[in-house]
């Protein structure tokens, strides 16, 4: 191990600064992110093009292009009804670790905090998904190594591939002969360089396109070791595409525990498997930011990593080497139990980790620390499917998606029963798309008593501020033991959308809910 740090002092108090809005030359001189509605009157990607944009995700009908081209066009594009939104293209993201002064540790402390000192690793499997600032491609770890995939290029020198090689090292640095071991040593790695030119300052399009990117070779685990305390549509949007494609997102809690716990994101956007970091006697870290958005725990304190500076080794405290722990150990369960999918491996990972704090959850740890071996043998909960489904606009026809999602029932199925889950953070709702025939009857019914049932017009902006009055179609009623929510359609046939909430001071429901037109 060598004694010099993994980023130096000059180099810290630049990351940092960008944390807190960062110089101006930070980012691209004006350049904004701009995304169109599903139709209008107009064509917006045409006049976008035409203006110098390119696009950043087809999906979400997102594009980036320079100030001057967009103050030109985002006032037509606002006027004939074809903007969602326009907003600067900032940083959304910081590179930062905790440095502290403890001594260096030669040893991999953390492999029997999480059980696996005893356990032989699968192959490749699941790939493992790094959004940071690139991995040095020709240090001793991954120089010559088949099982990892470049998804954009590498800018590692002259300070572009520091963390994301720090990262990468704790998930999959290989049994080598040198080094150091991850926790997932033959992981299928694959790494997207966010932090392009300055090598440390990652911009919203970047962060986007490797989601993307990730998403786009799916399914596997995205590792997003980075935060800002400012909440990004746009990475909120792909993080939800990722997800609807079949993803395990995972993200560092931050490193704000000493300070004031703001929230970050997007280690605070739901269903994202957010990860605190704990010390060597397995409490939670000094450092690790607390919020309701934990939702476990790793070693996050003198861990050894791989230098990309010196291609040398050196050991780190962070949430953002927390959380590559839990990525590769994620992938590793996938691999080992490929009839999972991302909604039941998000609760297995969680489930059954180890309590170390407060009874029960808490703000600290989440669920507790996390522990491979149980992971490996957590009796799988029920699928929750159609996720993200937390409010309108990820279900309706034209909203963040153009074609919305599949409704429960259509002319063809008059009825179905759906079985899903709600948690009072992460997914605190499900919304789904149903079609009533005209001069028809839609009802719904659950005997979950965790759960509340309503029907919603297709006006409604969402169901979280929505007018009961105006867009509240109906609302359930409960009699021995069922809950039941009707709706009569005197007109034409129509879409209106149910709604399954949580009920007041419940935390978690499994629920299953039957729907029929007649």
């Amino acid at each position: 191990m060598t004694a010099a740090k993994l980023v130096s002092g000059a180099a810290l108090a630049a990351l940092l600064a960008v944390g807190t809005g960062g110089p101006a030359s930070a980012v691209p001189s004006g350049r904004m992110l701009v995304e169109l509605r599903d139709s209008s009157s107009c064509d917006g990607g045409a006049v976008l093009r035409g203006a110098g944009a390119s696009a950043i995700s087809s999906t979400l009908r997102l594009y980036a292009l320079e100030g001057e081209a967009a103050a030109r066009v985002v006032p037509s594009l606002r006027a004939c009804g074809a903007l969602r939104f326009a907003v600067p293209d900032r940083p959304a993201g910081t590179l930062s670790v905790t440095d502290f002064t403890d001594p260096l540790v030669p040893s991999e402390w953390w492999r029997s905090a999480i059980g696996v000192s005893d356990l032989a690793p699968p192959g490749p499997g699941k790939p493992v998904t790094i959004v940071d600032s690139g991995i040095e491609l020709t240090h001793p770890e991954f120089d010559g190594r088949t099982d990892l995939l470049a998804l954009n290029m590498q800018e590692p020198q002259p300070l572009g591939g520091v963390h994301g090689t720090a990262v990468a090292s704790v998930i999959g640095a290989p049994e080598n002969g040198v080094g150091l071991v991850g926790v997932y040593p033959q992981a299928l790695l694959q790494t997207w360089d966010a932090a392009p030119g300055s090598g440390t300052t990652l911009v919203t399009s970047q962060i986007v396109a490797g989601i993307l990117a990730a998403a786009d070779k799916g399914p596997g685990v995205i590792n997003i070791s980075l935060g800002s305390g400012t909440l990004e549509t746009a990475i909120s949007q792909a993080i939800a595409t990722a997800i609807r494609k079949g993803m395990l997102v995972v993200a560092a809690a931050g490193n704000d525990g000493d300070t004031n716990n703001q929230l970050t994101y997007p280690a605070s956007t739901p269903h994202v498997l957010t990860v605190a970091a704990t010390t060597r006697q397995n409490t939670v870290a000094s450092f690790s930011s607390r919020s309701r958005f934990v939702d476990l725990a790793a070693p996050g304190e003198d861990m050894p990593v791989a230098s990309a500076l010196d291609q040398s080794w050196d050991d780190e405290d962070g949430t953002s080497f927390a959380a590559p722990l839990v990525s590769g150990a994620a992938a590793w369960v996938w691999t080992v139990r490929p009839e999972l999918d991302a909604t039941q491996l998000f609760e297995v990972m969680r489930r059954s980790a180890t309590d170390i704090d407060a009874p029960g959850r808490d703000d600290a740890s989440g669920y507790g620390l996390l522990n491979v071996p149980a992971a490996l043998a957590y009796v799988a909960p029920s699928t929750d499917p159609m996720e993200p489904n937390d409010d309108m606009d990820y279900v309706r026809v034209g909203g963040v998606y153009a074609t919305g999602a599949l409704p429960l029932t259509t002319r063809a199925k008059t009825s179905t029963a759906v079985t899903a889950r709600l948690t009072v953070f992460e997914d605190p709702r499900d919304v789904y798309p149903v079609f009533v025939p005209a001069k028809k009857t839609i009802t719904a019914k659950t005997t979950a008593a965790t759960v509340e049932l309503a029907l919603w017009s297709n006006g409604t902006p969402s169901v979280t501020v929505a007018s009961p009055g105006k867009n509240r179609l109906a609302r359930g009623v409960t009699k021995t033991g069922t809950e039941t929510v009707t709706y009569k359609n005197t007109g034409n046939a129509k879409t209106v959308y149910l709604a399954v909430t949580l009920a007041k001071g419940s935390r978690d429901a499994d629920y299953s809910v039957s729907v029929a037109a007649r």
